[in-house]
Order: C-alpha cells, then sequence, then structure tokens
C-alpha cells in the first residue's frame, strides 16, 4: 500500500509522522510523507523550536507530487492534528486529487481536537472546521471517547450510548470509525476499551489501563489501524492488531520510564502485532 501522510513532525520523539511513518513502514508500506510543521519536539514540552510551514508550501510539496505523476498510486491519504484550517483545505484538496485519480483510495483522519481531563486544545474554530468540513469527507476516523462525544453532539457514559454517538458520526460521511479510549459504566475497574464500527458491525477490545499517557500514541494507533483495516478487509482483525501493538508499546514506554514512545524498541510488536486481545462483537 502506497499512503501519502501529512501530518505534523517533530526531530525529537514520536509525534505526527514521527510517529505515523515509521510503524507504516516496519509493515511494508510505502509512505509520502509531507510536513505540516517541522519542530524539535512535541508542544507538551512546553517550549519548541521550528517552523510552521506555510500551507501553500505544503500545497507546494504535494503539487510536486503530482508532478511525477504518482498521486494516483496513493491507496490513501493520512492525517492527523490540524492547526489550521488553511491546512485542513490544502489536505481536503489533496484527497479530492488522490480519489480523482483512484476512486478506490481512502482518506484516515484522526480529528486531534482534545481528550477528558484536558478539553480542547486546538485554536478556536478547529473543532467546529473538523466537525462540519473535515470529518464528513472523510472514510476512517480514529477519534477518541472526548472528540467522539464533541462530533456527535451526545454525552456518552454507556456502551449503546457510544454506538448511538458512532452512528450519527457515520450517517455524515465516514464509514469506518475507531474510537480511543473509551470509558463506560459497564466497564471493568482499570480497564479501557477500543471500539471499531464499520457497515459489517461494531466490535470491542478491552485492555488494562496502564498508569501512562504519553504523547504519540493516537497518530500510531490512527495509522496502523488504517494499514490493517487496508490489507484484511475486517475491522474486527484489524482493531485486535492495532490494540495488541499499541499496548506493546506502550508496556515498553512504562517499563523504561521514559516519556517519549518507545516505538523503534517495540518495533518487533509493530511487524508482528501480538495476538493478546480479542475482540468481541457488540452487534
Amino acid at each position: 500500500m502506497k499512503i501519502l501522510s501529512i501530518q505534523s513532525s517533530v526531530a525529537y520523539g514520536h509525534v505526527g509522522n514521527s510517529a505515523a511513518v515509521f510503524p507504516l513502514q516496519r509493515l511494508g508500506h510505502e509512505v509520502w510523507p509531507v510536513l505540516t510543521v517541522h519542530f524539535s519536539n512535541h508542544t507538551g514540552y512546553g517550549a519548541w523550536r521550528g517552523p510552521l510551514l506555510d500551507p501553500t508550501d505544503v500545497a507546494e510539496v504535494i503539487a510536486g507530487i503530482g508532478d511525477r505523476g504518482v498521486l494516483g498510486e496513493a491507496d490513501a491519504v493520512l492525517s492527523g492534528y490540524q492547526g489550521d484550517p488553511a491546512v485542513g483545505g490544502v489536505i481536503l484538496d489533496a484527497v479530492a486529487r488522490v480519489k480523482e485519480q483512484n476512486p478506490d483510495a481512502v482518506y484516515c483522519c484522526d480529528p486531534v481536537m482534545g481528550d477528558v481531563g484536558r478539553g480542547m486544545f486546538v485554536r478556536p474554530g478547529i473543532p467546529e472546521f473538523l466537525r462540519d468540513t473535515v470529518v464528513p469527507q472523510a472514510d476512517i476516523i480514529t477519534p477518541n471517547q472526548f472528540e467522539l462525544d464533541f462530533l456527535s453532539g451526545r454525552t456518552t457514559s454507556t456502551m449503546a450510548e457510544v454506538l448511538e454517538a458512532v452512528d450519527v458520526v457515520r450517517e455524515r460521511g465516514p464509514r469506518d470509525v475507531l474510537v480511543t479510549s473509551v470509558l463506560h459504566d459497564d466497564i471493568p475497574a482499570e480497564t479501557l476499551e477500543m471500539v471499531a464500527v464499520s457497515d459489517e458491525g461494531a466490535w470491542a477490545v478491552t485492555t488494562p489501563l496502564l498508569p501512562i499517557a504519553p504523547n504519540g500514541c493516537g497518530d500510531v494507533t490512527a495509522a496502523l489501524y488504517l494499514a490493517h483495516l487496508r490489507s484484511t478487509g475486517s475491522p474486527a482483525a484489524a482493531l485486535e492488531r492495532t490494540t495488541g501493538t499499541v499496548f506493546a508499546v506502550l508496556e515498553q514506554t512504562l517499563a523504561a520510564g521514559t516519556r517519549e514512545i518507545r516505538l523503534v524498541a517495540a518495533q518487533d510488536a509493530i511487524a508482528d502485532p501480538p495476538t493478546r486481545f480479542t475482540a468481541r462483537r457488540l452487534r
């Protein structure tokens, strides 16, 4: 598979393309990374250096790929954090160009906006832009539960409510939805779930809740789910493989006591996803 990945990049650590590209390559996929920023490190440190790329420069890079005559070879477009509607416009234009040349291509969007306990951490207007403009044009989205609530206009506290919220969002366009960091009233203590929903049904995987929440895991999750969903054609299999790999990465990170995820150290779990967790069918 060939993937056009339009995301941020950091020199130190693993977020954005610096989190998504290596796992995709380790799975054997060809990735064309287009950078929207190139920072020294992720912004969670409170200080960073490097350029925020102008949307016209991002568009120029994509245009240059088009000049090679290969945009139609892309099987998927992947995007994550969008800090500016202008960058979002560039991404959507790239999606349109790819799909015009390859109607079988898909767009996977990780609608990064916020999280429980932190609230919205993107610029004002970005959540609405993602909800109203970007998500309806995506084929696959990977929100966390907090983001799902915003996208659907609902508050979810039970699994039934989560599925209803997913259905609301799916009616607007995306057929495949992966919801991460799901907590609900019926879940056992010290666990959390990931939920995958498609036209074929809905599945959930339950994992222990680890005492760690490093940056970049959402970027890895979106990349892995896109790759496994397209390669297997099975949301349940993609959910199991993605969960197994991400949990292994988190375990290694926790054991090492590092702030940055141990992506390279856990590469065997990327190439050969552990079969530790089984998806259960919800409907």
